[in-house]
């Protein structure tokens, strides 16, 4: 078949389903669509994939690249200062040991986590609203993985031996010490890493079939070709495609869980007071979904203006992503209110000591900040002009991230700049390095996430299709 030919056979079996139409679920009834009246199957696959294949891109991607990769330079540069004189140029005055790659570490991976967990529960409880954010989401996913993956690196000192955090044929059969966190990290990375990027992969199959169909030349259509691992939208492919989605999301949604409980561990199996707590799991937990939510929020504002995507992630679906941050946001606010309590009720005069030393102590700033910007400030999303204006909308969600960060960097500080010897306490300061590798793993996020959606179809075609039937105004005809 010649490049810019259309193979039905492709998306044959998709639009079949989306020509067929289907009854409208009870709980649609009343509530806007899903996707706008008039968009076409044919319309939606030229429009996404033209996103990739032309060849100008909108301002707004280019200028965020390059501000994204002037970030990722500013990172390299860090990292090689640590590697030629040592990690003792960040902040790592004992006892604030490693407090920024830590805190840098977990940030990522709950907005990792986040972003899997919305794209994964929602398959596997076959919630159509998905459809739309999910490649978004799993974009978070993905770029999140690859920031928080540096950290655990980093904190080994001697990032050029990692392999020694994994279990490998050696000469002398020396195994990883498995009570170390460090390798906790490295297993659950991995093994998170590794089914988030199947499952990612999996559900672009069809997509990337119509990126080949809809190739202008002769090296895309090679290219997305051998990425479309010879798809043809046979019924035998699209039986086989779904029972692995579902498999796949299966796993990949307790797995979710088991990871950021596994990070919750690190803290929890401490004696540090303030960390040695079981509710920590169930904590960090609603913390990355909350933190993971409102990353896929933001980004899916700007994105869905600047590449005219208004008619497929439509207000409802921003409105159902607000129910979820509210969702957690007081969840994460019982948890919080409950502490002192169990502080109390425990007897402990340490973790009580640090229950009031979030509040009054030297650091006291990095609670009440969480306090407003991690619990307070997403109880504004009740208002429907906050919900509905999506300016107001990107603030409260980026002040919600930023919220979430703080979150992690006062666990550390006001835990271990105070614990149990008065005379070893002491004040974190970070320094230039500390800074450079949390902006710089900031533009690595950027990089990835904007690379993805450029050079990929950041719109799961296959699936809102079976969403357009649903969106066909009364008396009209899908094409």
């Amino acid at each position: 078949m010649k490049p810019g030919q259309e193979e039905h056979g492709a998306l044959g079996l998709e639009e079949a389903q989306s020509d067929a139409v289907r009854p409208q679920k009870p709980s649609e009834i009343g509530e806007p669509p899903l996707i706008v009246a008039g968009v076409t199957a044919r319309g939606l696959t030229q429009q996404v994939t033209q996103m990739v294949t032309r060849p100008h891109v909108p301002t707004f991607w280019f200028c965020m690249f390059l501000f994204a990769v002037a970030l990722l330079f500013l990172m390299v540069g860090a990292i090689g200062v640590l590697m030629d004189v040592g990690v003792g140029k960040m902040g790592n005055n004992i006892p604030n040991a490693w407090v920024f790659p830590i805190a840098n570490y977990v940030w990522w991976i709950e907005i990792a986590v986040g972003g899997s967990l919305l794209s994964s529960i929602l398959h596997v409880t076959n919630q159509d609203w998905r459809n739309s954010l999910n490649r978004l989401a799993e974009g978070v996913t993905l770029a999140g993985i690859s920031c928080a993956s540096l950290f655990p690196l980093l904190h080994m000192g001697r990032a050029w031996v990692f392999y020694w955090l994994i279990p490998y044929p050696n000469t002398m059969s020396i195994q990883p010490n498995f009570r170390s966190p460090l390798v906790w990290d490295v297993f659950g990375i991995g093994t998170y890493a590794a089914a988030s990027i199947l499952f990612w992969y999996l559900d672009m199959l069809p997509d990337l079939a119509s990126m080949r169909d809809q190739a202008r030349s002769q090296g895309e259509y090679v290219s997305y070709g051998l990425l479309a691992l010879g798809w043809r939208g046979g019924s035998r492919h699209w039986r086989l495609h779904n029972k692995a989605s579902v498999l796949l999301a299966g796993i990949l949604t307790p797995l979710v869980f088991t990871v950021h409980t596994v990070v919750a561990f690190d803290f929890a199996i401490a004696l540090v007071p303030g960390w040695h707590s079981t509710d920590f799991p169930p904590y960090f937990v609603i913390g990355a979904i909350m933190a993971g939510i409102s990353m896929v929020t933001m980004l899916a504002i700007p994105v869905r203006r600047h590449f005219q995507l208004k008619d497929i992630i439509t207000e409802r679906h921003l409105d159902n992503l607000v129910k979820l941050i509210l969702t957690t946001s007081v969840l994460l606010a019982y948890i919080y209110v409950i502490e002192p309590f169990t502080a109390w009720y425990g007897g402990d005069q340490f973790e009580m000591y640090t229950v009031h030393n979030r509040a009054v102590g030297p650091a006291a700033w990095t609670f009440w900040t969480f306090i407003a910007l991690g619990l307070l400030l997403p109880q504004s999303l009740w208002f429907k002009s906050v919900r509905t204006n999506t300016p107001r909308l990107f603030i409260v969600c980026f002040l919600i991230v930023f919220g979430m960060w703080v979150e992690r960097y006062m666990l550390m500080v006001t835990a271990l700049g105070r614990d149990f010897i008065p005379a070893a306490w002491a004040t974190f300061s970070a320094t230039a390095e500390d800074n450079a590798l949390l902006y710089g793993s900031i533009g690595l996020f950027l990089v990835v996430f904007l690379f993805l959606i450029r050079m990929l179809p950041m719109v799961s075609l296959h699936s809102v299709r079976r969403l357009l039937p649903f969106s066909k105004p009364a008396g009209g005809v899908v094409e």
